[in-house]
């Protein structure tokens, strides 16, 4: 009766409606031909307009008799441009403080963005905000983002894990160029496998959100868009150097070649290195592990009239080594060390081909695969691990009309994993194998009605059948108001549903004393996610005052509990009996105070509990509260940028500490807040940029980060209890060259 609804439904949102409106398409980018992401477009006197995307590139719909279009870019005044055609070409190349016809020109490119036409609460984060920090890797790209926290995952290893509506990131979908990317094994590693020069934007999709990238969605999306050889802004040689005080280096390099006017390709490099081991606070532990890591990656397109063709390879190899180190003359007769071994290779292909241009009819072939081999040992206990992962997506998508658009299609997911592993310190006990699968195909329909860009509602529903679960279904909704220009509101409900690998994705937990407990049946987390947000652009004083303020509250139907308050000695892994919930609220507030100069501050409350052995409880090491300001100017003849970010983390709970034979507490039962600082200053030339800045400068640490560290062998050690930096201080140089 189920499937007979379904049917039912798709049928409904499959019917066709008439009615087409002529479309304005164009370009928007500076004087040296670098895409303008973010400017917003609308017509005068109506609240039709559009945001032009990471290449610079629009595409709006133009109404009977309206001629002017307006160009509005924050920080700079408002101006109008005259279109008089029904269908026309723009081509809009803007100049730092000169006047072409009615449109003022800029040059500074807003960095993050809210993307003011789409119907999901979604952000962009440009190049542009990209480089206002070191911006390493992915986990180092959200120093400015209110919204993303990463944090350390463990004391030992370096493991990073982002969070997003106070949860961690395995309830984050983590997509390349809209492919779903970097699940189970990858997940405790692999922000660090993205490096920054390689990213052209990151797209933050809030809560609900689309069903074409498949079900795993819980708290949101986050898109990596990487630098594009098609693209006519591509570079044809790039080069990022980059030195820091605790002696990490890294070097990158891209090149790309126009082989023809359809064809191009570009190769991707990039090198690090943290020489050293460090143990600023003299624990016998390294803070900061020696990690050596070489990724290459090719890629090529062709961008054919009506087929287009894009395809990749990739192979990254790193070696982690932390754990135990010497100080003077000290000598360790057995030490603790903690070696990961990784090897990961990645292929993907994506071919479109475009039946109408018009009206956005396409069919497309989305392949993609990866074998992730990783070997670990922490102390003796080791974890050993080769996924292989295969998905395929079918997408037909058209646009009847100005109105009214459709999207439909067919997926596939498969994840292997072949795992070895000890769970304890006894080198005589041998390893366990386990090997797991699952297989999901699926199908999906998502339907968007648009009316006069004044109001759009997005509805999707998706069915999928897991080898290991059975069938469950996906619905998911959103709307868009904005009753003029000034104000939009979002609303969205929506599920999500994971499969929860739990070594895989928690093999860092092995850096602890800890014992590991895992019930035999583990449940797929099942749950819902609400949101309501309001953005705002208010003309003060001749510029615009941006304001947004949001709402979201994630329900757990089903969840694995990851339990470390029952046991101090022990980590227990267990379904849900309960309640479990995260409730978020958020404000952020952005001006451009003068020309060049943009302050932003935020604010978000954050409330996430679970029961834990009956008893629902603040989730432990989670903060309750984070505010940032961050500002940035640039010198009128962009020669001069100057960036600076605080961050005020709040406190939170800890997992229940136990009580000493001397008396005293293993830790404190809850964590103050802190403050960090971050800076840079950026000279600029013609081709290259010199840059020089700090992170943590207000040299906070987090004391004692590692329970028991002199004694890893012992039962009270315990790495996991990390809720802020280990290391202080650090400042960099490095280098950027583009031609």
């Amino acid at each position: 009766m189920r499937s007979k609804h379904i049917l039912i439904l798709i049928g409904f949102l499959s019917f066709p409606f008439l009615g087409l409106q002529a479309q304005v398409r164009g370009t928007v980018q500076d004087s040296l031909g670098e895409p303008v992401a973010g400017a917003n477009l609308f017509w005068q006197g109506t609240t039709q307009g559009t945001t032009t995307s990471a290449d610079g590139s629009f595409t709006l719909s133009k109404p009977r008799n309206k001629h002017m279009l307006v160009v509005s870019f924050i920080g700079f005044e408002n101006d109008t441009v005259h279109v008089e055609k029904s269908d026309e070409t723009l081509e809009l190349t803007l100049r730092e403080g000169v006047e072409l016809s009615e449109v003022n020109v800029v040059s500074r490119k807003l960095g993050t963005m809210k993307l003011r036409n789409s119907v999901l609460n979604e952000d962009m984060i440009s190049s542009a905000e990209l480089s206002r920090a070191a911006c390493c890797n992915l986990g180092e790209s959200f120093t400015t983002n209110p919204s993303v926290d990463v944090t350390y995952s463990d004391a030992a290893t370096g493991a990073k894990q982002i969070k997003l509506l106070g949860l961690s990131g395995t309830y984050v979908q983590m997509m390349t160029e809209n492919i779903p990317n970097y699940r189970g094994a990858a997940a405790p590693y692999g922000l660090g496998y993205v490096p920054g020069p390689w990213m052209q934007s990151i797209q933050v999709s809030k809560g609900s959100s689309s069903v074409k990238n498949g079900y795993e969605a819980i708290t949101g999306q986050i898109n990596v868009e990487f630098k594009k050889p098609q693209l006519p802004e591509a570079d044809r040689l790039s080069a990022n150097f980059f030195a820091s005080t605790t002696n990490r280096y890294e070097a990158n390099a891209d090149a790309t070649v126009k082989l023809s006017k359809r064809w191009s390709t570009s190769l991707l490099a990039h090198y690090e290195n943290e020489t050293k081991a460090h143990d600023s606070n003299d624990d016998g532990f390294a803070d900061i592990p020696r990690v050596e890591q070489y990724n290459l990656w090719n890629r090529w397109a062709y961008m054919g009239d009506r087929y287009v063709f894009q395809a990749g390879i990739k192979a990254l190899s790193e070696r982690r080594n932390s754990g135990q180190v010497s100080h003077g003359s000290m000598h360790l007769d057995h030490p603790y060390k903690i070696g990961i071994e990784t090897d990961r290779y990645e292929a993907f292909t994506k071919n479109a081909y475009i039946f109408n241009k018009e009206k956005n009819t396409n069919l497309a072939l989305i392949l993609s695969g990866s074998l992730h081999q990783q070997d670990a040992t922490y102390g003796r206990k080791l974890y050993e691990v080769d996924q292989q992962n295969a998905y395929a997506s079918l997408l037909f998508e058209t646009e009847w009309s100005k109105q009214h658009s459709l999207s439909t299609g067919l997926s596939f997911n498969y994840d292997s994993y072949d795992q070895q592993y000890r769970l304890n310190n006894d080198a005589e006990q041998l390893p366990v194998k386990k090997f797991v699968k699952e297989a999901v195909p699926g199908v999906y329909v998502q339907y968007t009605y648009n009316w006069e860009d004044k109001v759009i509602l997005m509805g999707g529903l998706r069915g999928d059948h897991s080898s290991t679960y059975g069938s469950f279904v996906t619905p998911r909704f959103h709307l868009k108001y904005n009753p003029n220009e000034y104000i939009h509101f979002r609303l969205s409900a929506g599920k999500g549903y994971r499969t929860n690998q739990v070594l895989a994705e928690n093999n860092y937990l092995l850096a602890s004393s800890r014992r590991i407990d895992i019930v035999d049946r583990l449940n797929q987390d099942e749950a819902w996610n609400y949101g309501f947000s309001t953005s705002t652009y208010l003309p003060v004083f001749g510029k615009t005052l941006n304001l947004n303020a949001e709402y979201f509250y994630t329900d757990f139907r089903k969840q694995v509990v990851t339990d470390m308050d029952s046991d101090p000695h022990a980590v227990k892994f267990y379904n849900l009996d309960g309640r479990s919930y995260s409730q978020v609220v958020q404000v952020e507030a952005s001006y451009p105070f003068f020309t060049g100069f943009t302050l932003t501050a935020a604010y978000r409350w954050t409330d996430v509990k679970t029961t834990y052995d009956g008893m629902l409880r603040e989730k432990p090491l989670t903060s309750k509260y984070k505010g940032l300001l961050t500002a940035s100017y640039q010198t009128p003849l962009g020669l001069w940028q100057f960036d600076a970010t605080i961050q005020l983390n709040g406190g939170g709970r800890m997992p229940d500490p136990y009580q000493l034979e001397n008396g005293d507490w293993s830790w404190e039962k809850r964590y103050g807040g802190f403050e960090q600082l971050s800076a840079q200053v950026t000279r600029y030339f013609r081709h290259w940029s010199i840059y020089v800045g700090g992170e943590n400068l207000t040299n906070f640490k987090q004391k004692n980060p590692i329970i028991d560290a002199s004694h890893p062998w012992g039962n009270h050690f315990d790495a996991t209890m990390v809720w802020g930096p280990m290391h202080g201080a650090k400042g960099y140089v490095g280098m950027r060259f583009n031609l």
